[in-house]
């Protein structure tokens, strides 16, 4: 049937369509180093761009994970009042996997890709230049640029460091009310976020070990069959059915593990970055309030203050401009998010369910064809 222009597949074909961005990366082929000193993994960054600032319209390198670690920091430094996406642990599900195993790799792979991908589509963060710099930069380049020193931002971000272990303990007098329920909202999701993230790692667990336990069930049946003739048929038909819902379990599993439990454990990340976000904006705030009351007070000549509080509220009104406009588009994406990833948990859960129902209700519907079989064979003279 042709689909109205608002349908869902219309949406997604447009939003999926590759000509529509200007910068798009890919990471992807994992690659060992093993050196005397350390292990680690590099990653291939490929970045395809119609931008006018970069030299060339494709761009292949290898970065590693502290890279990445570094690439954050400084974005960090240059844009205190923004939400950078958050990187995965070091260790991620630390005591459950081998750091270096492919689960463990892949897993990290995909995390990365969305966090390039997730700066790419910010409308600030996108044209931040040791961004461009980590896309295009061989190794030898990127080394060398780590270390120079830091830069106006970097400064920048020294001095809210600075006013944020002068201010440790004290309270905002100034806060506007919108920040005030961000705080407040975010206190509440990061419960719920992290409570659903160690749930759903157990049930995830729970579910893996019944797994196994399926495994050795179907097998016993076969067994069984070979010492019951008149069983037989049932029994392999038992051991056949649990065989496929093992199958299908595990396709279950995979599904969850690949959509919905990282979408729930990167909000989570997103909750505590939130944390750091809002006191950097809090400490801009008291820093301004801490001049006003000097002035106030009469601790210093007004005139000597004047240049440096307009500076500041300036710089308060820059950051609460730049903090609501992320925080709305973090509302927006945080809800798209989830929704795709619950719709798509609920959709392999429903196709698992309507495969072992199928399953089983195929065997009973043999068995009683058997039965009745069997039944008209005993009535016959």
């Amino acid at each position: 049937m042709p689909t109205s222009p608002s349908s869902m597949i219309n949406q997604y074909k447009f939003e999926d369509e590759p000509e529509l961005k200007d910068l798009s990366i890919t990471v992807d082929d994992p690659e060992s180093h093993i050196t005397a000193i350390e292990t680690f993994i590099t990653y291939r960054v490929i970045t395809k761009t119609t931008r006018g600032e970069f030299d060339s319209s494709e761009y292949e390198v290898r970065r590693r994970y502290q890279d990445f670690l570094w690439l954050k920091g400084r974005l960090e430094e240059a844009h205190p009042t923004l939400i950078i996406p958050p990187l995965p642990e070091k260790f991620i599900m630390k005591g459950v996997v081998e750091r270096f195993n492919d689960e463990f790799i892949e897993t990290r792979r995909k995390a990365l890709h969305k966090f390039l991908n997730r700066i790419a589509e910010h409308p600030t963060l996108t044209f931040n230049e040791d961004f461009k710099i980590f896309l295009t930069a061989q190794a030898w380049e990127l080394s060398s640029h780590k270390k120079q020193g830091p830069g106006l931002f970097s400064r920048m971000g020294q001095t809210v460091k600075a006013v944020a272990s002068s201010m440790r303990g004290g309270t905002v007098k100034n806060r506007p009310e919108a920040f005030t329920e961000i705080i407040d909202y975010m206190d509440v999701f990061s419960q719920k976020m992290s409570l659903l993230d160690k749930i759903s790692h157990r049930v995830y667990k729970e579910e893996k070990d019944c797994s196994y336990e399926l495994k050795e069930f179907g097998p016993i049946h076969t067994l069984w069959s070979a010492s019951e003739e008149d069983l037989a048929d049932t029994l392999k038909g038992m051991a056949s059915c649990i065989d496929k819902c093992c199958k299908a379990t595990e396709k279950r599993m995979a599904a969850l593990s690949e959509s919905l439990f990282p979408a729930i454990h990167e909000y989570l990340l997103y909750s505590e970055i939130f944390t750091g976000v809002l006191k950097r904006r809090d400490h801009i705030q008291a820093e301004l309030d801490s001049k006003v009351d000097t002035v106030y007070n009469k601790k210093a000549e007004n005139d000597l203050l004047s240049e440096e509080i307009g500076k500041l509220e300036d710089k308060v009104e820059c950051a609460n401009n730049a903090l609501k406009a992320d925080w709305d588009r973090w509302k927006e994406s945080m809800r798209l998010d989830m929704k795709l990833a619950f719709s798509n948990a609920a959709e392999n859960n429903i196709h698992y369910y309507e495969q072992c129902l199928a399953t089983w209700e195929s065997f009973l519907t043999s068995q009683t064809t058997n039965f009745c079989l069997e039944e008209e064979s005993e009535d016959r003279p």
